[in-house]
């Protein structure tokens, strides 16, 4: 996978979510995403929060590569 894939803006994110990178990742730590499978992740993101699926992929990344996974 590209570095360019999960390495991404604020600007980036908020364009395409409405939300910031730090809104997202402590949604993320919230919902213990760390513990979960990816495709679990995702499917939070977009059917909770209503994020695109390449946002809600690109975001699961981010989190999971900054969280040790």
């Amino acid at each position: 996978m590209k570095k360019e894939y999960w390495d991404v803006t604020d600007e980036q994110v908020i364009e395409k979510t409405g939300k910031p990178i730090a809104f997202w990742m402590e949604t993320l730590k919230e919902f213990h995403a760390a513990d979960k499978k990816s495709n679990e992740v995702v499917a939070f993101l977009q059917e909770m929060h209503a994020v695109p699926r390449y946002w809600a992929r690109t975001l699961t990344t981010l989190f999971l590569k900054n969280n040790g996974k």
